[in-house]
């Protein structure tokens, strides 16, 4: 499996940008990814989440209400809709699968700076 994030860039603070992960392999669902983030000097964590295991959209607390993740399986596409930016969600943001024992590997991330 090869994921593909990109639509992150400079946004100022309160800013609207959509991210997109973009997958290709065989048997990917996107019922089980997750965006993850790295704040520059910190450790990867998980923003927001899916899994079939109940099939709740589960989101960090900082980005509840803010973030929205949604995803296109026909076209092998995950989104998260990122509102209201504040600079403390700048980082790399990555897409991968949402259980950490079942991780692809990682892509190249999208970088996302809130500044004005």
């Amino acid at each position: 499996v090869h994921l593909g994030e990109s639509g992150g860039g400079l946004v100022p603070p309160g800013g609207s940008p959509r991210l997109s992960c973009a997958a290709s392999g065989c048997g990917l669902r996107f019922n089980n990814m997750a965006w993850y983030r790295q704040a520059p000097g910190k450790q990867r964590e998980m923003v927001a989440g899916i899994d079939t295991i109940d099939d709740i959209t589960r989101y960090l607390d900082s980005v509840k209400g803010r973030f929205t993740l949604s995803t296109d399986n026909d076209k092998k596409t995950m989104y998260l809709q990122m509102d209201s930016l504040k600079p403390d969600d700048t980082g790399v943001y990555y897409c991968n699968h949402v259980r950490a024992h079942a991780l692809y590997s990682w892509g190249q991330g999208t970088q996302v700076t809130v500044s004005s």
